[in-house]
């Protein structure tokens, strides 16, 4: 599909593309963001009762699995009371989407800082979003081994958990420190310190009463790791396709390039749109981050009335997923064009290049 240049948004205000929205879709509904909180609750629960209750390590890692599902559709929700989507009290946000991050081991307050004010406020623009940031073919050619291994295992539809892991996980939370002179930095270590004490509580809980090593690896690690897995592929899906560009020259990139054209709108089954509440209609929440998961529908059929020729749309299948990761590996920020590794090492003369890919 063909579609216009980023560049007819650049002079686009960000709130032109807002008026298209309805009013309707910035209601909140205490009562509807709370039916979602027990029904994603009631999810976890049931999975991890039967990581406590099996014998049997299958069974065991196979609730573990389930478990690490509903991590992630928790992990949604937090998201949007993060974003002050949800509720007016920022303490009822901030105590209810702590609670639904510590299962994922994720840091409340670390994450919204680096989410809400990073990504949010310069989407697809490297310099400063740095998520999923693709290097360039030099780039590349010039690491190590050793890093050249990790960046390949990153941009596999298999492994692309590693992204989040190293890249958010433990860089953007684990090991962030604030600069000392922002306000409330110390909220950023009590994050830390909860969701300490919450792994080492649970792993606990889990060695006595789930059956030992086993029992802390099907309920807490391997949800972790398959929380990870997922939204790596989410963050990923949300900003990346053959023809959506990455920036890193600021003259080239406006807030509304990066919010509309550099987002995606990934359709899945209507159960999963119901179990990720939405997320893959990013466009929407990008726009505008107020608005509510069960709203962004509407506000996309909105948006797309008016703004659709800009939008990059496709169906979830597992054959397209795996060919954007397979297109989308290197990337040329000058001529804004994508490269598979292989594709680089031919049209670069570049022996590095050649003997990396």
């Amino acid at each position: 599909m063909n579609f216009p240049s980023y560049r007819e948004l650049r002079d686009v205000k960000l709130q032109t593309i807002r008026q298209a929205i309805s009013p309707e879709c910035y209601d909140r509904s205490t009562l509807h963001a709370l039916f979602w909180y027990a029904f994603d609750l009631a999810l976890y629960l049931g999975a991890i009762s039967g990581v406590f209750l099996s014998h049997a390590i299958a069974l065991k890692l196979f609730f573990g699995l389930l478990a690490g599902c509903t991590v992630a559709f928790m992990f949604v929700w937090a998201h949007d009371a993060a974003h002050g989507t949800l509720f007016k009290s920022k303490q009822i946000a901030e105590v209810l989407g702590t609670l639904f991050m510590l299962p994922s081991l994720n840091m409340y307050r670390l994450w919204s800082y680096g989410h809400n004010k990073v990504h949010h406020g310069f989407t697809s623009f490297t310099p400063i979003d740095w998520i999923w940031r693709p290097l360039t073919p030099a780039e590349y050619a010039a690491k190590p081994p050793f890093q050249r291994f990790v960046y390949r295992l990153e941009r596999s539809p298999y492994t692309c958990a590693l992204h989040y892991l190293l890249r958010v996980w433990w860089a953007g939370m684990v090991r962030f420190k604030p600069d000392p002179n922002l306000r409330d930095r110390h909220l950023f270590s009590l994050s830390k310190v909860i969701t300490l004490v919450f792994f080492l509580g649970y792993s606990a809980l889990a060695y006595r009463y789930a059956g030992g090593f086993s029992g802390v690896a099907a309920a807490v690690i391997l949800p972790f790791l398959v929380f990870n897995y997922f939204i790596a592929l989410f963050v990923f899906l949300h900003h990346t396709h053959p023809d959506i560009p990455y920036f890193d020259q600021r003259n080239e990139w406006s807030n509304t390039i990066g919010q509309v054209y550099c987002s995606t709108i990934v359709r899945c089954s209507a159960l999963s749109e119901i179990l990720i509440h939405n997320i893959m209609i990013h466009v929407p929440h990008h726009v505008d981050n107020r608005i509510p998961f069960y709203h962004l529908k509407k506000a996309y059929r909105d948006i797309k009335r008016e703004y659709g020729q800009y939008i990059h749309e496709y169906r979830f299948r597992f054959t397209t997923v795996a060919g954007i990761f397979k297109r989308c590996q290197l990337y040329d920020y000058e001529k804004k064009v994508w490269y598979s590794f292989r594709e680089a090492a031919a049209l670069h003369l570049n022996p590095m290049l050649r003997k990396a890919a």
